[in-house]
């Protein structure tokens, strides 16, 4: 079965940083998708923007060697491409002097069609464009603006970023992406939970004994030098991905999957969370830091190596012992880890229910281990529930532990969406159930904070690991001295 693709109203896509990477990896690619797809009505329009002196041809020409370059061959569909290609168009751009924001207005005209602006730029421009925008008188109702991650870097930035953002735009107008929640498999937890009778009376303390849930990278710095080493992973990873998925994981029904009764229910599990500070932080988190050692693809350097810089303290891989403080979790810890250079690219959250009470096999049976739920995102995206069955064969009664799977590339045929396809056809719908409002994002922020600042204060070491593990040995100890384990895909 195949998914009914539904096109959206005609809409006008304004790329700032329309020649940069994330535009070249990832939006134009997704935006040809929906293009093939059949999804766009007519004039739908596409316009770059960016100081580059480019033409609409020299745009044209960029934007196909970047389909080519990252959209399976088997997908360009040669006549698609050339209608995706005609719809775009390019405005050289300058953020902080203003030029060609005129240019701009005059291209979109009084079209009342939906306009989205994606701020695909460094963070710094984000209010300097919002207010340009509204400066230019650019933006109309039906106007929305979308901004990646990070929102700010503490507390503070972030609530000056959104009061300056707020400033040009209603808070309904504002999309704050966060890409892992465009993922299938995330969203299939609303599902897993809300839509089954078999999960939902068992989510909850009673019943779980831990959730633990991984974000695992196997590359260094790439082309994220500058920025990573002033953010370190609990910012660049925790503050947002982690966080998110955590709510997922403990928010309570939501009254319906209306945007707002869903925000609101993950902003109760941000403020729930209890508070990692002073001489707390050292028990409950641990930071690393990756050293020279081997990958699939050979040997690597380390973090520092990499960076050129002997003294950065920037972490390269957290791990965590969190804790809600709420009746549904209390007393069920939240392990969650995330790292560069680690042993596997792997992103999955792995819910362990308690054991059974009683044994009544014996030990000739063999352990009987605990069930797990764990809910790969990636790579091979999917569901699995390990339960426990006899071994067949006779003999005498042998259990052991099998998984029941859900493998989404088997069981759903065809090209499963990338995240920011889904996210934009959102932006344009209106939809911002799977965007942060600016509560999420502050609230965020203020259990990081003081995590960060405990840090600082204490002087809390930065472990290092070898490239190609799982990260210090201090995390495995984090959870093995509450008689757990790191599970192992």
């Amino acid at each position: 079965m195949t998914s009914q693709i539904i096109p959206v109203e005609p809409f006008d896509f304004v790329i700032f940083g329309g020649t940069g990477d994330l535009s070249e990896r990832k939006l134009l690619p997704a935006l040809y998708h929906r293009q093939r797809d059949h999804q766009f009505s007519e004039p739908t329009r596409i316009i770059g923007a960016s100081r580059s002196k480019l033409t609409d041809t020299d745009f044209r020409e960029f934007a196909s060697k970047a389909i080519r370059a990252h959209v399976a061959e088997s997908d360009i569909e040669e006549g698609e491409l050339n209608r995706f290609l005609d719809r775009l168009s390019y405005i050289s751009i300058d953020a902080s002097s203003g030029e060609g924001f005129s240019r701009l207005k005059k291209v979109l005209g009084d079209s009342d069609a939906v306009r989205a602006f994606y701020l695909a730029v460094a963070p710094a421009l984000f209010g300097e464009i919002a207010q340009k925008l509204r400066d230019n008188g650019l933006i109309t109702e039906q106007s929305r603006i979308i901004v990646e991650k990070p929102i700010g870097r503490d507390l503070a930035s972030a609530r000056q970023l959104n009061d300056t953002i707020g400033s040009a735009f209603g808070e309904h107008q504002i999309f704050r992406i966060d890409h892992y929640l465009g993922k299938e498999t995330v969203q299939n937890l609303a599902a897993l939970r809300f839509a089954n009778a078999l999960y939902e009376p068992l989510w909850n303390s009673a019943h779980i004994d831990h959730v633990q849930i991984t974000v695992a990278e196997t590359v260094g710095l790439e082309d994220r030098i500058t920025y990573y080493d002033k953010a370190g992973a609990l910012r660049d990873m925790v503050q947002n991905h982690m966080l998110q998925l955590l709510c997922l994981v403990a928010m309570e029904p939501p009254s319906s999957m209306d945007a707002d009764a869903v925000r609101d229910e993950k902003l109760k599990v941000l403020r729930s969370l209890k508070r990692i500070n002073g001489q707390e932080a050292p028990k409950h988190t641990v930071r690393g830091q990756y050293k020279a050692g081997a990958s699939a693809t050979g040997a690597v350097k380390g973090y520092l190596d990499e960076l050129g810089n002997a003294s950065s303290r920037t972490e390269t891989f957290v791990a965590i012992k969190a804790e809600i403080g709420n009746w549904r979790w209390a007393g069920v810890p939240f392990y969650l880890r995330t790292g560069k250079r680690l042993a596997s690219r792997v992103s999955e959250i792995v819910i362990e229910f308690k054991p059974i009470p009683h044994n009544i096999f014996g030990e000739s049976a063999g352990n009987v281990s605990a069930n797990q739920l764990v809910i790969r995102l990636q790579p091979n995206e999917g569901v699995k529930q390990f339960i426990m069955i006899k071994d067949p064969g006779p003999g005498g009664m042998r259990l052991r532990p099998i998984s029941l799977d859900v493998s989404f590339a088997e069981a759903f045929t065809g090209r499963n969406p990338d995240a920011y396809e889904r996210l934009i056809m959102d932006v344009v719908r209106g939809n911002q159930t799977l965007f942060m409002r600016r509560d999420e994002v502050e609230a965020a922020w203020n259990w990081i904070d003081p995590i960060q600042n405990a840090w600082t204060e204490n002087n809390q070491e930065v472990q290092s690991y070898t490239a190609g593990t799982w990260g210090p040995s201090a995390s495995i100890a984090l959870i093995e001295r509450d008689g757990r384990t790191w599970h192992e895909s």
